[in-house]
């Protein structure tokens, strides 16, 4: 019905009642234990199938996003599925069995609905009274996926429970047989950037990332009417890193961000038409990596104004300074930023010494916010940034 790797497999086969999926990135947990759920959805009639994840925005950048794929790309599947209510989020099969993707506001919340199998998305950012709702309203299978950033819930009330109550399976990059070698090397370039890093996103084991650079963060639901725009950070992208844009306002002294563009594959022109999609105006600034000048001629010639990021030997400590000086409201559809910010640290040496310089790793959206912060937070003055 669909190409599918050996984590479906694993997890297609599993009949304990909680499948606990720990994983590093890219190791296609998601993405197979939805396929999974779409198996049991048309081979089994009348099923209710819940995908649980911490908000509406995450489900539909992640979870979603995967199950529109998983549809798309199989005609086999497209099929037998008889209808998906975009509003709703919820397909329907022709066997009688439907999937809804949902999220919950508290416990009390959870008590709504009963279903056969439950999926949990990323549940290091759901509260363990919601999940024991839902598990107990759940009669047949769970299923649990997160990236193992450090200790949770699924650590204390769920990995120590008898083998055959529950079964964890870890994964990584290299069992995602579809996963883009480009990826893969980027991944395992971490063990000699950060061996903590390395343990949590290249080999999906459990860590504690410390020397977090920004903790002055905060969730807020959208940016408030009558914030003073800054401007557009543009950090470009193309085959397997994201094209990332995300906008800044500030009130109250204090920056307030929302991540609007995170996309793989876009060429100039297909930008130039996302910003419009956005509402970016003409007018309004927007601050570029300067390393890509093609780039910019091309969407200015679009008709956006577009700068190039004021980089030098130390901006890249300097806009990171100047950001820290801020407290940063992220809205709470900024899913990728959220995911940024929760594992941007400083390198360390082999001995722990840590150094003024960040990991290059899943930064794309801060690095486009540090052109911002170099542009329209700060001067220069004879090679050196000021604060304004």
């Amino acid at each position: 019905m669909f190409e599918t790797g050996p984590l479906y497999l694993e997890n297609l086969n599993a009949t304990e009642p909680e499948v606990v999926n720990q994983g590093g990135t890219s190791s296609g947990k998601t993405y197979s234990i939805l396929q999974v759920l779409c198996s049991k959805a048309v081979s089994e009639p009348k099923r209710v199938i819940t995908v649980a994840g911490q908000d509406i925005p995450n489900l539909k950048k992640g979870a979603l996003r995967d199950m529109e794929r998983i549809v798309d790309e199989s005609d086999q599947l497209r099929k037998l599925v008889k209808g998906y209510n975009r509003s709703d989020r919820v397909y329907t099969f022709h066997s009688g069995s439907m999937m809804e993707f949902n999220s919950y506001a508290d416990a009390q919340d959870a008590k709504s609905g009963k279903r056969h199998y439950l999926f949990v998305n990323e549940a290091n950012g759901i509260a363990y009274p919601i999940y024991q709702e839902l598990a107990l309203r759940t009669t047949i299978q769970t299923f649990i996926d997160y990236n193992p950033n450090a200790e949770f819930w699924v650590h204390e009330h769920i990995l120590t429970k008898a083998w055959g109550e529950m079964r964890l399976i870890i994964s990584d990059h290299r069992h995602n047989p579809f996963c883009p070698q480009s990826i893969k090397k980027k991944i395992e370039a971490l063990k000699h950037q950060d061996p903590e890093l390395f343990k949590v996103y290249g080999r999906g084991r459990t860590g504690k990332i410390e020397g977090l650079i920004f903790r002055n963060w905060f969730l807020c639901d959208d940016v408030p009417k009558g914030a003073k725009f800054i401007g557009y950070g543009l950090d470009f992208g193309f085959t397997n890193d994201p094209t990332a844009l995300p906008g800044v306002w500030m009130q109250d002294g204090e920056l307030w961000i929302k991540e609007l563009i995170y996309e793989t594959g876009l060429t100039n022109p297909a930008i130039c038409r996302k910003l419009e999609e956005v509402g970016v105006g003409r007018r309004d600034d927007i601050i570029a990596d300067s390393s890509e000048p093609k780039s910019i001629t091309e969407i200015s010639n679009g008709g956006f104004r577009v700068d190039g990021a004021l980089k030098g030997p130390d901006s890249v400590k300097a806009s990171i300074d100047i950001l820290k000086r801020y407290k940063m409201n992220i809205t709470k559809d900024s899913t990728n930023l959220r995911k940024e910010l929760s594992s941007y640290k400083w390198k360390t040496t082999k001995d722990g010494k840590t150094l003024n310089e960040p990991v290059d790793f899943m930064n794309h959206l801060i690095d486009a916010l540090r052109y911002v912060a170099l542009n329209k937070l700060a001067t220069t003055k004879k090679g050196k940034y000021v604060f304004s």
